[in-house]
């Protein structure tokens, strides 16, 4: 009984307004006293506790913290990149546990930014610049070299934009990227797993270092959901990755070098001429 007025109180202190993207809902976290979970159109996108914004409640953003936790010597502030905001999650991680970092937001849904600013403000200290505009298009702007760590979350109406899945676009990242920056994506699918395969292909034609991690049962091509890509022109810390993910609440595994190249089984890149988007979530995925 408890559990179903504390959701109730949660329902009813919700704030939903349409975004460009669609229907936009700031859910409060009955166990968090500020913490909010955003949905577009009914598909979970961040969760944000601003009392503890090194909290990362959804499983994939676990993996990008931990990816920007090993991008450089634990405090060295970093300059990052994030292309697609949702409620800025990353970023303020990346700001509280880095304090002095320099950091740009690239999302398209004006409305958006403006409902994430109002409602979920960004501490005043944080060196973070939003900009509203298309992720390619911003990624383009970001000068040569600048970035330690460039993440992309990007999804519109669930699915990953097909111009940000060629090799054209990962030759920006990596001209956007320092020496020995890292590159994270947030990719999704689900059995056969052909695009998750196409985007390991591709990256592989810009990075000579790759990784991913996922839950198991995904890798499998059992389910449908989340894995995380990393690159980088130096050696990754596999091992730390590993153990890192390997601790998580819902642990996850680590694909690298030869198991990598095996489950990628030959699959092609992908170019901005034959770019499609990533496949359409179940209807299951997000119950």
């Amino acid at each position: 009984m408890a559990r179903n007025r504390q959701r109730e109180r949660a329902a009813s202190a919700a704030v939903v307004e349409t975004v460009d993207g669609g229907l936009a809902e700031l859910i409060p976290d009955p166990e968090r006293p500020r913490g909010w979970t955003l949905l577009i159109d009914g598909a979970p996108q961040s969760h944000v506790d601003l009392d503890d914004p090194a909290h990362l409640s959804f499983e994939y953003q676990r993996r990008l913290g931990h990816i920007a936790d090993l991008a450089a010597p634990p405090n060295r502030p970093l300059q990052a990149v994030h292309l697609g905001g949702g409620a800025f999650t990353l970023a303020r991680y990346v700001a509280a546990t880095r304090p002095r970092s320099t950091q740009q937001i690239v999302e398209l849904d004006g409305p958006l930014v403006q409902l994430v600013r109002r409602e979920l403000p960004l501490d005043s200290g944080a060196r973070v610049r939003v900009r509203s505009t298309d992720a390619r298009a911003g990624l383009a702007k970001v000068q040569d070299g600048w970035a330690d760590l460039i993440i992309a979350d990007v999804f519109s109406g669930a699915r990953t934009p097909a111009h940000l899945t060629s090799t054209e676009f990962l030759a920006e990242v990596r001209r956007a990227l320092k020496p020995g920056g890292f590159y994270a994506a947030n990719l999704a699918d689900g059995p056969p797993l052909a695009h998750l395969r196409g985007q390991i292909a591709t990256a592989a034609t810009v990075f000579p270092e790759l990784a991913l991690t996922a839950d198991p049962t995904v890798l499998r091509g059992r389910r449908f959901g989340n894995a995380v890509l990393l690159a980088s022109d130096r050696e990754l810390p596999v091992a730390e990755l590993t153990r890192r993910v390997a601790t998580d609440p819902h642990p996850g595994r680590v694909e690298h070098g030869k198991t990598l190249a095996d489950f990628t089984g030959g699959a092609a890149p992908v170019t901005d001429a034959g770019a499609r988007p990533s496949p359409v979530p179940p209807a299951s995925a997000f119950r």
